[in-house]
């Protein structure tokens, strides 16, 4: 624990995923809420979206971080926030129109949640 997912458009060409996905792992281990070894990151291109109703090129970039339940709201939000200042880093790239950076921060039932380490 914790999983976390980056979706992000396919009109990002300049975004280097791993390199992203470091900064965030970092970010998390630097927060001392989790242990390195237990973050799992992933990436995931998406070639079908839509950003609104406008024709305008749009991209987006958005992390879920999925935690197991039990932290508090302020908990949270700080993370939420870190990891938004950790996609701040990586700047805003170039698609000829907007660009959203999102964070959300979703709980895992802890009572069903089962792990193996082998």
């Amino acid at each position: 624990m914790p999983h976390l997912t980056l979706e992000y458009t396919d009109n990002l060409p300049a975004l280097d995923a791993r390199d992203v996905l470091l900064e965030l792992n970092r970010t998390l281990v630097e927060s001392g809420h989790f242990e390195e070894a237990d973050i799992k990151s992933r990436a995931i291109k998406l070639d079908t979206f839509v950003v609104g109703t406008s024709s305008d090129r749009r991209a987006f970039v958005h992390v879920k971080l999925a935690v197991l339940s039990g932290r508090s709201p302020e908990t949270k939000r700080a993370l939420s926030e870190s990891l938004l200042l950790a996609l701040k880093k990586f700047g805003e790239p170039a698609t000829g129109g907007e660009v959203q950076l999102c964070v959300e921060v979703l709980d895992i039932d802890r009572g069903s949640y089962a792990k193996a380490v082998s």
